[in-house]
């Protein structure tokens, strides 16, 4: 078992190396630009963060009210502060994306 897991990275790390040659473009004029790699993981990476925390707050609002009612304006403008916040995370993301652009 340990064996084929072995086995398996090394090819896959022998299929990655074409990756690395140095072909026109970038490359030739001093190196790869891994900029948009970057930025798209890290957009990836926020977005799909922010979808959890706000699918926690609003379960977390839902059970709140449920349990008391009472206190639905308070809870209702705590969850909007909150998804506000949330969501800045990912257009700060995505306006360093564009400023950063090469």
């Amino acid at each position: 078992m340990k064996s084929k897991f072995v086995l398996l990275m090394m090819a896959l790390m022998f299929c990655a190396v074409p990756m690395f040659a140095q072909g026109g473009g970038a490359a030739a004029s001093g190196g790869t630009s891994w900029v948009p790699v970057a930025a798209g993981f890290a957009m990836a990476i926020a977005s799909g963060l922010c979808a959890l925390g706000q699918g926690r707050a609003v379960a977390g609002a839902c059970e709140g009210i449920a349990r008391n009612p009472g206190a639905f304006p308070l809870i209702r403008f705590a969850l909007l502060l909150g998804l506000v916040l949330i969501e800045s995370l990912a257009l700060y993301v995505f306006a360093v994306l564009f400023i950063f652009r090469p």
